[in-house]
């Protein structure tokens, strides 16, 4: 076949307005903000700049972020447990670097790297857990233990609890308790049921069907506003599940690795799963990475030998980099004792948030386990009544938690979120080696906010109003 001269000779150049990496780092804040606009999600983007959120942060290490203005700040929402260790840990660059001239991606291969960190996984976590699929993030995880349930037992009822969250691709939110987020996409992943958090007649009602592969639960559900199960619910749930041979799926990509005060929150009433998920602080604040981990017989019903040893596979999972920072965040959290530190200063800010509770009617509840803490806010009296527009009493409803995060980020420079199924939840989890005189920081801010809520709030029914404004002009 002959080629056309002109054709196999000519280049290929970048296109005007390509940004390398050295341009982009220099991107000032408006600039950013114009790409997120125009070539992401404009309107996550939207709602970020209506509470000033959309800053450009330049730095990181450890609890700390500058912005461009070089304004230093508190991370306590430690990007939803993902930064147990941190931000930017030197251990966990150390172990990057490492590893930087092995082979990263290789399939036709063993990864050395990823075995060292199955084995440790095996090590670390409870029971005759053994054996690992590591993949990239949390809904990945689950997304494997579901579908390992059913390739084990046979069975495909999945049982769900309402008020979770177990990630966003379409087997995670089909079991993610919150319709907001399922609406859109139905169908979803069919044979999916959900009984109430903490009710175990509910549960035994669906378990004694016995057509159930998995009961997938959080030991403490997060997103569903910092949940603590009530007493003896996880052990009765783990008999239940054995009773009727359902297996039994804990999700500990959020409260695991130490962000409870124990290494994992299911070991605070000594329950060993079938199967556990894991991510989030797994890749050292630095790579995503997750996994899933189970017993060697629950493996070997699902994909013992050559046979099924392709049915679930990842192309990134397992990568040199990512397992390298799996690798030095386990030994970080288990050298630095990390847990422990979680369970003391957890329970400083606890005892601090209840004073704050007792003193200001605005705080309906503070609750959580170690470094995972929760403030529930009762709606303040009058705001959506006085406010002006019919979109008001509904929004406000979405709002009062992003109010309170955007003035301790405003004014005080402290970083938090509220939770996606409870928006009037403020999450707090800064990386576990948070020292108290930062928490006493935290505590004086939420304190000074509280104490003026009267026109604190007063500015919050205007805010509302222009939020509204601003969604009318779309």
């Amino acid at each position: 076949m002959k080629v056309n001269s002109s054709a196999k000779d000519q280049k290929i150049s970048k296109p005007a307005g390509f940004i390398s990496i050295d341009s982009a780092v220099k991107q000032n804040r408006e600039q950013v903000v114009e790409n997120h606009k125009t070539y992401l999600n404009a309107g996550l983007a939207m709602m970020l700049g209506l509470l000033n959120f959309d800053r450009q942060f330049v730095r990181a290490e450890g609890i700390y972020v500058w912005d461009s203005k070089g304004d230093k700040y508190l991370d306590f929402l430690g990007a939803y447990g993902a930064l147990n260790t941190g931000h930017n840990h030197p251990r966990v660059l150390e172990a990057l670097d490492r590893v930087k001239e092995m082979p990263n991606l290789l399939q036709a291969s063993l990864g050395t790297v990823a075995g060292a960190l199955a084995r440790n996984l095996a090590l670390i976590t409870p029971g005759n857990l053994q054996r690992s699929f590591i993949c990239n993030s949390g809904a990945e995880a689950v997304e494997g233990a579901l579908k390992m349930a059913r390739a084990a037992s046979g069975r495909q009822k999945l049982i769900y609890c309402e008020g979770s969250f177990h990630g966003k691709t379409l087997g995670a939110l089909a079991v993610t308790g919150r319709g907001k987020y399922q609406k859109a996409f139905q169908p979803l992943v069919p044979g999916c049921t959900s009984v109430p958090y903490g009710d175990l007649d509910a549960l035994e009602y669906e378990l004694k069907k016995e057509e159930t592969a998995a009961f997938i639960l959080e030991p403490v559900q997060g997103e569903g506003g910092i949940i603590i199960p009530p007493p003896g619910y996880l052990p009765e749930v783990r008999r239940l599940c054995s009773k009727y041979g359902t297996l039994l799926i804990i999700d500990e990509i959020q409260t695991g690795l130490g962000r409870t005060g124990k290494m994992f929150a299911c070991q605070h009433d000594d329950v060993i799963p079938d199967i556990m998920c894991l991510a989030k602080s797994l890749g050292g604040g630095i790579m995503p990475a997750g996994a899933y981990i189970t017993t060697d017989e629950i493996w070997k019903k699902a994909y013992g030998g050559m046979e099924k040893a392709l049915l679930h596979t990842s192309t990134f999972g397992g990568n040199t980099w990512a397992a390298a920072a799996g690798i030095a965040a386990l030994e970080i959290i288990l050298e630095e004792n990390l847990p422990e530190k979680a369970r003391e200063t957890g329970e400083y800010l606890l005892s601090g948030l209840t004073r704050l509770k007792e003193k200001y009617p605005l705080v309906k509840d503070v609750r959580g386990r170690g470094l995972m803490v929760g403030i529930e806010f009762n709606q303040p009296g009058g705001l959506a009544a006085k406010a002006s527009f019919g979109l008001a009493t509904k929004l406000s409803e979405e709002y009062l938690g992003s109010l309170v995060a955007g003035e301790l980020m405003n004014k005080h420079r402290i970083i938090t979120a509220y939770t996606l199924n409870n928006p009037n939840v403020i999450r707090l989890e800064p990386p576990l080696s948070v020292s108290k005189e930062q928490i006493d920081i935290v505590l004086q801010a939420l304190e000074d906010i509280f104490a003026t809520h009267k026109g604190f709030f007063s500015a919050a029914k205007a805010g509302a109003k222009s939020i509204i404004k601003s969604f009318i002009k779309k």
